[in-house]
């Protein structure tokens, strides 16, 4: 008899399981996907490069067609929300979004891959027209439909994370005038103070007058008749505005987990272990909805990204199919822009090393990314954290308008090899002038941190 396997959400964790179930050709099994929107399996990563405009059709933003997949045999479910699970009786309850007609679906694995939404702060007037958030497809049209109306000139991003940062390039490479609002007292807050401030400075030189950061304030009201036309801030500010976007953040979708009796852990994210397996049997979850075992903090975190959720997708499959696989962890390696200036990190930052009861020792430091006579030549800093004790890399964090992000890949490979100081200094990396310095930024990072190390 086939394995009636049916999988809850459809942006990337769950059309992964789908794929590498269908590869998995010993598992004899069917497929049911369902999920409450009307495509699947997009990158909403690529919605801010959409909106941009460097991407003109948002169908280059799907990964995968229902259709594709319907060919090979798995069978996918559009407009469907699943509201209830039922472990005991290996049963789902599924409501149609369009007539709310609900069906009861059996399986004999379930994969619980509902993702995150947008949180929405509790801000006066937030029903008023032209406020977005950023998570689906729709969105980023919706956004992008809205800039481009003649009648648009300002724009207010509440919020200065990831997608912040992300959205307010593209409004400002579209010569909208904006003005981005962060409650805490630093963009990016998951770099350490100091980086945060000098990526707040770059962006702003960059921007030349177009572009506003206002950090230490939150925003209490929107303003304006049907339209929203005025933000009103905590401490007072009162910005004019045609447009507003939302992104301080997501949440994970796990109500319908909880109330089946689904463990959760940090931030409400479902507890899984390294086979992605739920404390209920024949239940598994994987993407933005799950915790994640921090590598460097033997912690739990929750880190939702796109790159983690494909990976934790097909371990998930690998393991409903009967076979082993596990997934280790994470070092919430990320990397994202704004407008040629490069912003990436790995591990832990200093702050958040502290915390875990580190004796921290770092280095910073700005070094042309290739050899300095290069016409192509471009400045980077680096700060790189490790462990006085353990002589352990902890993370690292590099901005620049040059090759920042492939020093933090070589840093993220140092931390999984658990590499020391030393033994990182002693790495046999590439050289020539068009690509690094005879001594790389990152190794010399290392080395004032080696020394400080045995000077102390």
């Amino acid at each position: 008899m086939k394995t009636r396997v049916v999988i809850i959400g459809g942006v990337a964790a769950g059309p992964k399981i789908t794929a590498k179930l269908l590869r998995i050709k010993e598992f004899d099994c069917t497929i049911d996907l369902y999920t409450e929107e009307n495509m699947i399996s997009y990158s909403a990563c690529g919605l801010p490069y959409f909106v941009e405009g460097l991407i003109e059709d948002p169908e280059r933003l799907i990964v995968r067609r229902p259709e594709q997949f319907e060919e090979q045999g798995a069978n996918i479910h559009l407009n469907k929300r699943c509201i209830k699970i039922m472990p005991d009786e290996h049963k789902i309850l599924v409501q149609d979004v369009k007539n709310g007609e609900t069906q009861e679906v059996e399986y004999d694995k379930l994969a619980i891959t509902t993702g995150a939404r947008p949180i929405l702060p509790p801000i006066m007037n937030f029903h008023l027209k032209n406020i977005f958030t950023v998570r689906k497809l729709q969105d980023g049209i919706d956004i992008r439909n809205k800039m481009r109306e003649p009648e648009t000139k300002k724009a207010v991003i509440v919020g200065g994370g990831y997608i912040g940062i992300e959205m307010l390039e593209a409004l400002y490479l579209n010569n909208i005038e904006t003005h981005l609002i962060e409650m805490n007292e630093h963009i990016l807050p998951i770099f350490d103070p100091e980086i945060s401030d000098l990526i707040k400075d770059e962006i702003l030189k960059m921007s030349k007058g177009k572009v506003e950061i206002t950090t230490g304030d939150g925003v209490i009201a929107f303003e304006g008749s049907e339209r929203v036309q005025r933000v009103i801030t905590a401490k007072g500010q009162i910005i004019d505005t045609d447009m507003v976007i939302v992104a301080v953040g997501v949440t994970p979708n796990t109500e319908i987990a909880k109330a089946a009796g689904i463990e959760l852990g940090v931030s409400n994210a479902i507890r899984v272990n390294n086979r992605m397996q739920t404390n209920i049997k024949d239940i598994y979850a994987a993407g933005d909805c799950i915790e994640n075992f921090h590598l460097v903090s033997k912690n739990y975190a929750w880190i939702p990204l796109g790159s983690s959720a494909n990976k934790e997708g097909r371990c998930a499959a690998i393991n409903i199919a009967g076979q082993y696989d596990a997934f280790p962890g994470v070092l919430g390696s990320a990397v994202t822009r704004y407008d040629g200036l490069t912003i990436s990190l790995t591990g832990l930052n200093e702050t958040e090393a502290k915390k875990f009861g580190f004796d921290t020792i770092s280095s910073t430091m700005t070094k042309k990314d290739k050899a300095g006579y290069m016409p192509q030549a471009e400045n980077i800093t680096i700060k790189l954290i490790a462990d006085k004790r353990s002589k352990k890399i902890l993370g690292a964090q590099a901005i620049g308008s040059g090759d920042a992000d492939k020093r933090i890949n070589t840093v993220a490979s140092a931390i999984m090899a658990d590499q020391t100081v030393d033994e990182f200094l002693h790495l046999d990396m590439t050289y020539a002038p068009p690509f690094s310095t005879a001594v790389d930024p990152l190794l010399s990072a290392a080395l004032v941190i080696n020394n400080r190390i045995y000077a102390s």
